[in-house]
This record gives structure tokens, sequence and C-alpha cells, in this order.
């Protein structure tokens, strides 16, 4: 399907690997220039790299060394990409903790990770994005917005505020054709699974493919996502026939979610 976005910028955020990466890499195969960052320089230019390979013809892969939930990192990206038509946001989490031990720091902290640094992102670049009549913003939040995990509690929260900060937001700018939208991802075949695995091994003995297998069978499609179909959602909500979606949540997550609405 041709997305009708060839030609058009976008800035994907903490897109070195995972599926960050494969947002960009989607959006670069179907035209779109991409500026990407992450804080490590070889990670981060072995994915430009990659997406510069599997791009389309004409497609500029942009690499700028930043931590996107500090003001210089923002600033790094938007000078850039000055004017994006396409933003995915997308940052690292908290790690697993139990509520208790999270002291004040490390809630406004986690908060400013992935509620306070996607919003103001959406502030600097939506009001260009109406005046153009074209703007495409997607965040990647978490399946426990929906179906919260212990251990998950302030990644949990900060995304869920982001939602509902942003939900009216979208209701305001949609006459603009600018769409705000969030995909929810369940389990996905990325390292961060795969170190998670590999965490719960130590902790527990038991060996990682049987953490993996156990994992799966919990999940009704009995497999983990992969990076290239999360990107390939994700572009498509960028593109041009999906202008009549603002403001949903879109899971994936092979049927985890154990819901009719």
């Amino acid at each position: 399907m041709e997305l009708g976005i060839r030609g058009r910028t976008a800035i994907v955020c903490a897109s070195s690997r995972g599926l960050g990466l494969a947002c960009a890499r989607a959006l670069a195969e179907a035209g779109v220039s991409v500026v990407i960052n992450g804080r490590d320089r070889e990670p981060l230019e072995r994915a430009a790299e990659e997406i510069r390979q599997a791009a389309a013809a004409d497609v500029q892969v942009t690499p700028v060394i930043a931590a996107v939930s500090t003001a210089e990192g923002q600033s790094a990206l938007l000078c850039a990409c000055p004017a994006p038509d396409i933003l995915i946001n997308n940052n690292g989490g908290p790690p697993f903790r139990d509520f208790r031990e999270l002291d004040r720091q490390a809630l406004l902290a986690g908060v400013t990770m992935n509620m306070v640094s996607p919003i103001e992102l959406v502030q600097k670049v939506i009001d260009p994005m109406a005046a153009r009549g074209f703007g495409r913003i997607v965040n990647i939040t978490s399946i426990s917005v929906k179906m919260p995990l212990a251990g998950l509690d302030l990644s949990s929260a900060a995304r869920a505020g982001l939602t509902a900060f942003l939900s009216g937001v979208a209701r305001k700018f949609a006459d603009k054709n600018v769409t705000i939208n969030n995909i929810l991802p369940g389990s996905f075949d990325t390292q961060r699974l795969r170190a998670a695995f590999a965490a719960e091994a130590k902790q527990t003995g038991k060996p990682e493919s049987d953490l993996a297998a156990q994992a799966r069978a919990e999940i009704p499609a009995r497999r983990f996502g992969t990076p290239a179909e999360f990107g390939q959602t994700c572009a498509f909500l960028c593109s041009i026939h999906a202008a009549y979606i603002t403001g949903q949540n879109i899971l994936l997550d092979g049927g985890v979610y154990p819901a009719a609405f």
C-alpha cells in the first residue's frame, strides 16, 4: 500500500534500537526522511545505516546523539528537523521496582521520561503541523496503560497520564488534519525483552529459554510480536489513510488484553 507520505519528514525518538528503530525504518521505507536519536554513538550509527539500506530513494537519515528527556536533547532534534510532519514519541521506561522503593526523585524522573518529555515535544511541533494542514503524532506507550503490571506502576502511571493529557489535545486538532494516537505494545522480540528474561533467569535460576516459552504460552497468538510489524502499524497511523483515526489506543499484544471493547 502506498501510504501517501513520501517526501515527509519525521522525528523518531529513542530509535537506535527496538521498536523506535522499527518505526523509523518503516517510515523510511515509505519515503519519509527521518531524524533518529540515541545516547550512544555506535548503536546509533548502526541503526542509521540499517535504515539507509532499507530506505526508499532520496530519503535522508539523520542520527542525533541526544537524550530526549533533556531540553538539550529536544533542542538538538528540532535543530536537525525544525518542522517535522511526523513525531514518534518513544522513550525507555523505569525498571521493574516495588512501588515502596520509589522515592520522590525516582517518581519525578519516571514522569519526566514518559509523560512530560513527549508532551513538551508535542507542544513544540503541533502548531506548525496545524498551520501546514498535516501532522501525525504517535506515542509508543505500553499495554500496562490498560492492564497495569506489578512492578511497573510508575511506567503505567506516567504513560496513562500522557494518554489522558493528549486525549483532549487530539480532539482540538482533528480538524487541522493533525492526528494523535497511541500504540500500546505487549511482548515484542526486542533486546529489552531478552534482557528481562536474562535478569529473571539470574534471579530465579530458571533457563531463559524456559521463561521465554512460558511467556509465549500466555499469549493467545503463542508468539512474541516482531518489531517490523510494530513499525508497519506505526507507519500506517502516519499515513494519509489514517486521517480519520485520532485519540485512539491501538493495542498490539497478540490478544493478551482480555476485553471486547
